[in-house]
């Protein structure tokens, strides 16, 4: 009878065991605060209201990722200017978003895509080019790689890096040309599927693996949902533990499913009026995300709770510049750039009305 309560098919209802919730810390309810009014700021800026557009000190003082990660500037720049810069086909696109995501740095792809003169694809791609150009920048003691995320250097059969770091990761994009590995990606039917299609790739582990998976669903040539599996990355894994003192029955996947699965409660409990996205939830690698700027924020605000890591310091100051941000764009499929639209053409109708007023106010001078 034991073992016959392990078995769900066999096992009375009575008999299975419930998994054991994890217990929070005072960083929990931080956590979705951070969220709203990290969103909350986000909105402000659009709408170009002037600064400072929170009371909170820290959000004041320190820069944080946005709550929804694709509001973030890389990933705006990722989705607006290399992902729907043009109709390009699939492959075409499989290879700018890697090629991208592999330096993760807006001014690396510019330096490219000015360096050849033309758009980037896989018919104008060429290793000595794009390396030449690179080791120019190299020269000129600028930075290629982001620091957002430690790109590995590859290693030879012989556990050796052949060549720079770049060279490496230019020749890899190649290799995935001539051995089909677009095409074969292209084709794949889940995020997990073109997930461990990339795990498969030299250098790539599977924090990064995840990475790349979600921002190639950011194009049209995949649609694969954003619910169906996460990675947690090392500062969310900190963030995670600052949140709560004992996980349960739960895995630290399993924890941010719960965030997601759990994410109007919570707001609503907190009396939290939690601005979406357009109607578009907080999705697993947003509240992936959350975690790591949870964990950098309460090492102000809870500085007695300690992380796996022991990291005392947030880095980054934030630099506020007045004026609004530019109109964020999604990918299409979304279907909430039509209401961001709607929002450009009021912002519009308000500045005429001010000229106008202001025009009028001359007139009667």
């Amino acid at each position: 009878m034991k073992n016959a309560a392990l078995n769900p098919q066999t096992a009375s209802p009575l008999a299975l065991v419930k998994k054991r919730r994890p217990t929070a810390s005072v960083v929990f309810d931080t956590y979705w605060r951070f969220a709203a009014e990290r969103q909350f700021v986000f909105n402000k800026r659009i709408r170009g209201e002037s600064g400072p557009w929170t009371n909170d000190p820290v959000l004041q003082t320190y820069k944080f990722t946005n709550a929804y990660r694709a509001s973030d500037r890389v990933s705006q720049y990722l989705i607006k200017d290399v992902i729907y810069a043009g109709d390009y086909g699939a492959e075409d696109t499989i290879f700018r978003i890697l090629l991208f995501k592999i330096f993760n740095k807006i001014e690396t792809w510019e330096l490219l895509r000015y360096g050849i003169g033309e758009e980037i694809t896989l018919a104008n791609f060429d290793v000595s080019t794009f390396s030449r150009i690179l080791e120019t920048a190299k020269a000129n003691k600028r930075t290629i790689y982001s620091a957002a995320y430690i790109m590995p250097s590859g290693t030879s059969a012989r556990g050796r890096r052949t060549g720079s770091k770049h060279q490496f990761h230019l020749e890899l994009l190649k290799s995935l040309d001539t051995s089909g590995f677009y095409q074969n990606l292209s084709n794949t039917k889940s995020m997990k599927e073109g997930f461990e299609l990339l795990l498969s790739l030299p250098s790539v582990g599977s924090f990064l693996a995840y990475q790349y998976i979600t921002d190639l669903n950011y194009s049209e040539h995949f649609d694969f949902s954003e619910q169906e599996f996460v990675i947690p990355g090392p500062g969310a894994r900190d963030g995670i533990r600052k949140c709560f003192q004992d996980y349960g029955d739960f895995s630290e996947t399993d924890i941010i499913k719960m965030m997601s699965d759990e994410q109007n409660e919570h707001f609503s409990r907190l009396g939290l009026s939690f601005q979406s996205l357009w109607g578009r939830p907080l999705q697993l690698i947003d509240c992936q995300n959350l975690f790591c700027e949870v964990d950098k924020y309460s090492r102000v605000m809870h500085p007695d709770i300690e992380g796996r890591t022991g990291r005392t310091r947030i880095k980054q100051k934030f630099l506020p510049k007045n004026g609004s941000l530019n109109l964020p764009w999604y990918p299409p499929k979304w279907g909430i750039n039509q209401s961001i639209e709607r929002l450009r053409g009021a912002e519009t109708e308000v500045v005429k009305q001010k000229r106008k007023q202001h025009t009028n106010l001359e007139l009667f001078a």
